[in-house]
């Protein structure tokens, strides 16, 4: 076996830092920065990528083995991914709909924050699916939009706080004893035996990997060609009053997406900002998230048009100021389903991540599923 090949993106400098992309300005922050520390030689556990998936899977980790050694790997600052430019909306299933033997998701999730000591602003008071067809008798919402755009369904769901989740996942690691490394991507691994980490700083050896690293490195993780790498797009417009909610149907505060297309989804913020989503800018190679800028090309015609329905879809949204745009990483399996199993190369690695858009709450739900079978006490699903 051989360290996968590092392949230089356009744009790249020759450190390998790459020029600053620009996903725009996502309105939560997180605020947390890892504790520097020398960097071991050896570890019982590695787990490769910041978010979500990887900060909890490090603190489940310490949390049911203390005396074992956990050292988490993350290319950027926490949050810097996926994770910290998502919707914040979280949904109980899959894009793929419900999995044999995946259980309660959000009412796991919710556990496992309060295990955690996490206060991620977690609010589930249900969420509306909307459709052009067969609206619920009372649905609040009703808006002009290819067709009129109402409530159809109403499931389970609702929202968190991206930057306190990620925040107080990183911060229940570290309190956990897991070693955590910003600013140290892992650019290859050898599988033979122990599994040996190239990481920023130097080879890290260990005796059982994570791999939480998503929309990112595609080839190291074995998913190349198993999925693809897009950025998700979303604005959130001013504070509305409590009269604009009413207006356009968001006074119960829950979340909301569309079944059919065009798509469209959204949520409100804590100071009554309204957050609409829609739109893929779809990459031909994941190194692209790197360079990206949100304000040029095929990004900045989607913006557009997303204002152009926002402002549409009610007179209440006529003249509403849009205060933050921003994308997000996503990444998409053919089939919908989140990979979950053995990495391809080795039976001491999982791969864990490619949630399609329903990553929120799944991540955290399973990367403690992962915590549990990298410590051998559970088995992994066969959804793949």
């Amino acid at each position: 076996m051989h360290f996968s090949k590092r392949v230089q993106s356009k744009g790249e400098r020759e450190d390998g830092t790459g020029e600053m992309k620009n996903w725009g300005n996502r309105p939560w922050t997180v605020e947390f920065r890892a504790t520097p520390r020398a960097m071991p030689a050896e570890v019982d556990f590695a787990v490769v990528g910041g978010g979500f998936t990887g900060l909890a899977a490090a603190a489940w980790l310490k949390r049911l083995a203390p005396e074992k050694s956990v050292a988490l790997f993350e290319a950027e600052q926490f949050g810097a991914g996926a994770s910290g430019h998502t919707g914040g909306v979280a949904l109980t299933e899959s894009a793929a709909g419900d999995l044999s033997g995946l259980g309660d998701v959000l009412g796991g999730y919710q556990e496992i924050l309060k295990e955690l000591k996490v206060d991620g602003e977690v609010s589930l008071p249900g969420a509306y699916e909307l459709g052009r067809a067969e609206p619920l008798e009372n649905s609040p919402i009703r808006w002009k939009d290819s067709g009129d755009l109402c409530a159809v369904k109403e499931v389970p769901g609702g929202t968190i706080n991206p930057g306190k989740v990620v925040s107080g996942l990183a911060r229940a690691a570290e309190l956990a004893g897991a070693m955590l490394f910003e600013e140290c991507g892992v650019e290859g691994a050898k599988f033979s035996g122990q599994v040996e980490l190239q990481t920023k700083s130097g080879v890290v050896r260990a005796g059982k990997v994570l791999f939480a690293t998503n929309a990112f490195a595609l080839e190291m993780t074995g998913l190349q060609g198993r999925a693809g790498t897009a950025l998700t797009l979303a604005v959130a417009t001013q504070p509305l009053t409590d009269e604009q909610l009413r207006e356009i149907g968001l006074a119960e505060r829950k979340p909301f997406y569309t079944v059919d297309l065009p798509y469209l989804w959204g949520r409100l913020l804590a100071g009554n900002q309204v957050i609409f989503g829609c739109g893929l800018v779809f990459l031909q190679d994941w190194r692209e998230l790197r360079t990206l800028d949100i304000e040029q090309g095929e990004a900045a015609e989607l913006f557009a048009q997303l204002e152009r329905r926002v402002h549409g879809l009610h007179p209440a949204l006529k003249e509403v100021e849009i205060t933050h745009r921003w994308g997000g990483p996503i990444c998409i399996t053919w089939e919908w389903k989140p990979v979950f199993e053995r990495h391809p190369e080795s039976e001491h690695a999982i791969v864990l991540g490619a949630y399609s858009g329903h990553g929120v709450a799944q991540s955290v739900y399973l990367s403690c599923w992962a915590a549990e079978a990298l410590l051998g006490r559970r088995d992994l699903p066969n959804w793949n």
